[in-house]
């Protein structure tokens, strides 16, 4: 069983993990053309690392569950994100930053499903939501404190002083690493006892129903997702020129704070509720957004409908490692299952950005916005009608019962309720009087 010790620590891994992830991507370019490279140049490294962590989801994925030493996965895969910083910042030419961006690319694929191995093995699946959720919450509070404060560090000294800082951040993700106790780590048993390849790995989720449906699922929504605050952006450039940059700062940052709000709500209520609530809330936010974006100009508008964006990134941030861990129940896949959902979702976000791209040219902006929609409402009929719910009972013996048709989403009435929490009760042993001495 987790102590809070071990709980504690988890919580600032994931901290500090955001923290040194966030030193790699727009700070990349800052600095590349602070050292003079072209635009081609920087899109020629920024691809390769896109590609690299496409080619590297699934390896990893069946490289932690290989390992029964899930941390020592995690650390090796910091120790690499350091080294990468470091490779960035010191030799920033074309064959070492290279090197660096796939580094970090296949260090990233490895952190990322370790991470989420180590809370399903400290708290279990009875317990996996509520956990999901407090990763995310601590995860998306690092990301954005350490966007401030890279953006001054990089400001006030050199663009390169954020890959030393991203270096040294690594530091105390080990120490909360090492804090983790072994002893409260306790793996699954697996109900398989023929070892299996890869290839019948890969035919076992490949044949899996809701594997395939919520591959489907995270495929459209990152094809609605991804470009729609680089579309917003380009229209919002255009139109309040050099106070575009603060303005996007805001988009970035208030679903950040709407992610870390209500993501601890978000794992109790799938752990509850059932994970089809929470997905078909996540995946109804995505189309919501994109008909906003259409008709919504003013700044304070765009940043306010940004915030459905923090509801997605909650609720697909808690589902995808934990619809993982449910289909992939009593086998030793769960990280495979993972990489497969990411490896959707990265082409999902790969074709995204140039279809909007080229509808906004083509067409128009709100087109583009509106076909963005409908990606994101195709993933919202398939979460709500297609996909099956994984959640079982008997890991959670409190949780209410299922119910049939449209009325499970909505709650029980409150008679109903009351007459199952009666039933549930325990019975009050009755007084007994002792018996008189003779």
């Amino acid at each position: 069983m987790a102590t809070k010790r071990s709980e504690s620590a988890l919580d600032w891994l994931n901290f500090f993990t955001a923290n040194v992830q966030t030193g790699f991507g727009a700070f990349v370019v800052v600095f590349l053309t602070t050292q003079a490279w072209t635009e081609v140049q920087i899109g020629l490294v920024l691809s390769i690392g896109t590609a690299t962590m496409m080619l590297s989801q699934v390896p990893a994925g069946m490289l932690v569950d290989a390992t029964p030493r899930k941390k020592l996965a995690a650390l090796v895969a910091l120790a690499a994100i350091a080294g990468s910083a470091l490779l960035m910042v010191v030799t920033p030419t074309l064959v070492p930053v290279v090197g660096s961006q796939v580094l970090h690319g296949i260090a990233s694929c490895v952190l990322t499903p370790a991470i989420a191995a180590i809370s399903l093995a400290l708290v279990g699946r009875s317990g996996l939501g509520e956990r999901l959720g407090r990763n995310a919450r601590y995860a998306s509070l690092g990301s954005g404190i350490a966007a401030a404060l890279m953006g001054a560090v990089g400001s006030y000294f050199y663009a390169g002083a954020v890959f030393w800082l991203t270096a040294i951040l690594v530091i105390p993700s080990l120490v909360a690493l090492a804090a983790i106790r072994g002893a409260t780590m306790k793996p699954e048993r697996m109900r398989e006892r023929k070892p299996r390849t890869p290839a019948s790995e890969f035919k076992a989720l490949l044949t899996n129903k809701g594997v395939l449906i919520f591959g489907a699922c995270c495929l459209l929504f990152t094809l609605g997702n991804a470009a729609m605050l680089p579309l917003a952006g380009t229209g919002l450039t255009r139109s309040t020129g050099a106070g575009a940059n603060l303005i996007i700062a805001a988009c970035i940052v208030v679903p950040q704070l709407v992610m870390a709000a209500i993501s601890p709500w978000v794992g109790r209520l799938a752990q509850s509720r059932g994970r089809r609530v929470v997905l078909m809330m996540g995946l109804g936010a995505l189309p919501v957004r994109g008909l906003l974006l259409m008709v919504v100009e003013h700044p304070a508008g765009l940043i306010a409908v940004q915030a459905l964006d923090g509801v997605s990134a909650a609720a697909l941030g808690i589902m995808v490692p934990l619809l993982a861990a449910d289909l992939t129940r009593g086998s030793n896949r769960f990280n495979l299952c993972m990489a497969l959902f990411g490896l959707s979702m990265g082409i999902g976000g790969t074709i995204s950005t140039t279809l909007a791209g080229a509808l906004a040219s083509w067409i128009s902006p709100g087109f583009a916005f509106a076909a963005l929609a409908v990606a994101g409402m195709l993933a919202f009929v398939l979460a709500t009608f297609v996909m099956p719910e994984t959640r079982r009972t008997d890991e959670d013996p409190n949780a209410p019962k299922r119910r049939r048709g449209l009325r499970r989403f909505w709650p029980l009435p409150r008679r109903r309720r009351l007459a199952q929490a009666a039933s549930s009760a325990q019975p009050v042993p009755a007084a007994t009087t002792p018996p008189l001495s003779r």
